[in-house]
């Protein structure tokens, strides 16, 4: 048996690090420990505690100075670097202890996990070393909620990731804290995305402020649909709202997470166990 992991991704901004430092505290309240890695390469300042961290490996400032990349091309380098060296990534992992409890924190470009096979790669071989309980978190600015078409974009790149990635999903709506909880309570109502993007149309005829041709608009609206289709068709993608001062949305999110683990099982098991053994 080996470590209970969380893969943490999501757009650049999304509050990864956040999250998991959040995580980290709640957990720490109830009595866990909640360990944290850090596996982005152009990071910069953390609020959590690392356990481990790619930049003692590899990271983008070291390679935009000795390779005069850009900071995407330095990131690409630094993650197939990684690729090339995942001994150092087994050798960090082999440290933790069975039953122990570990957020990644990845990088926030998403080329990583939708275009490019970098992260299916890393994922893949983690399964190969024996890590079974493994989970992508995938985050969203809350924000995005507040407008439909940035919201339903989110959806599909969340369901591209799912795709890509194949593992146990869990879709957090983060920083929820920053808006209106009643706005945000209104779209995660909506059964779907036809619904939804029904509302936005009759709020842009009231507003009348589109600057597109009737012609342009028609064809708009004909190719949002056909997105909302496939959205409602797969029906696969659900967001948990968090807020980070909310412990109860705090812990609804972590036990969601636990459930797609199997985190708490084994130690139930052994937890009878010993009461047998002591009887």
């Amino acid at each position: 048996m080996v470590c209970y992991i969380q893969i943490v991704f999501g757009p650049a901004g999304s509050g990864k690090s956040t999250y998991c430092k959040a995580i980290q505290d709640h957990c720490m309240a109830l009595g866990r420990r909640a360990y944290v890695a850090n596996l982005d390469p152009a990071a910069e300042s953390f609020g959590y505690d690392l356990s481990f961290d790619i930049r003692d490996l590899i990271s983008v400032d070291e390679v935009m100075e000795e390779l005069e990349l850009g900071p995407n091309g330095a990131l690409m380098y630094a993650m197939e670097y990684l690729l090339e060296n995942l001994e150092w990534l087994e050798e960090q992992l082999d440290a933790f202890l069975e039953d122990d409890y570990l957020l990644i924190d990845c990088p926030g470009q998403l080329e990583l996990y939708t275009h490019q096979p970098i992260m299916r790669r890393i994922i893949e071989q983690l399964r190969m070393w024996g890590y079974s309980h493994v989970a992508g978190v995938f985050l969203l600015d809350a924000t995005f909620v507040c407008d439909a078409p940035k919201f339903m974009s989110g959806v599909l790149l969340s369901l591209s990731t799912m795709i890509s990635l194949e593992l146990p999903h869990i879709n957090v709506l983060s920083k929820c804290d920053l808006l209106d909880p009643k706005r945000v309570e209104d779209i995660l109502d909506v059964h779907s995305a036809q619904e939804l993007w029904s509302i936005e149309e009759a709020n842009m005829s009231r507003g009348n402020s589109s600057e597109l041709s009737e012609v342009s608009r028609r064809k708009r609206n004909r190719l949002t649909r056909s997105i909302c289709t496939l959205i409602d068709d797969y029906s696969m993608v659900s967001f948990l709202p968090l807020d980070i001062s909310d412990e109860e949305s705090v812990n609804v999110v972590i036990s969601h997470i636990d459930h797609a683990i199997q985190y708490g099982e084994n130690l139930e098991v052994k937890e009878n166990n010993e009461d047998e053994n002591d009887g």
